[in-house]
């Protein structure tokens, strides 16, 4: 999966989470894209069998398309919590980051990152 499918699916599941109706003027809004761009992608998405998306209507993620972008979204707070916590980054700063990172970091480093934040947790208790 790219890197821009990546993000047009974790948007569809931020936005689900806030409004069970996700419209395509939602997901251009929230990736300062325009409309023509998340069609595309969400064409993309179908393809794949991550999203369901009734014509001019709502667009839902399929069971397959919520484990996906569950995962991504939990790559994306590991390391983000990682850049705050371990780094003292600014959540701004944290936020653009971890959104480049967790497309290019391997599984094998976002767990080493995760098992840093956790024993770093346990230490300051």
């Amino acid at each position: 999966m790219t890197q821009s499918v990546e993000d047009y699916l974790e948007a569809v599941y931020l936005l689900s989470g806030e409004s069970e109706d996700v419209r395509v003027t939602d997901l251009s809004a929230r990736l300062s894209v325009k409309k023509p761009s998340v069609v595309h992608a969400l064409k993309t998405l179908t393809q794949k069998n991550f999203v369901k998306r009734e014509h001019y209507g709502t667009v839902r993620l399929t069971t397959e398309g919520y484990a996906a972008a569950r995962k991504i979204f939990r790559r994306h707070t590991v390391i983000k919590q990682f850049l705050i916590s371990a780094l003292g980054e600014s959540e701004e700063n944290a936020e653009k980051d971890a959104c480049a990172l967790e497309h290019i970091l391997s599984n094998e480093a976002l767990v080493k990152i995760a098992r840093f934040g956790k024993r770093r947790t346990n230490d300051t208790r």
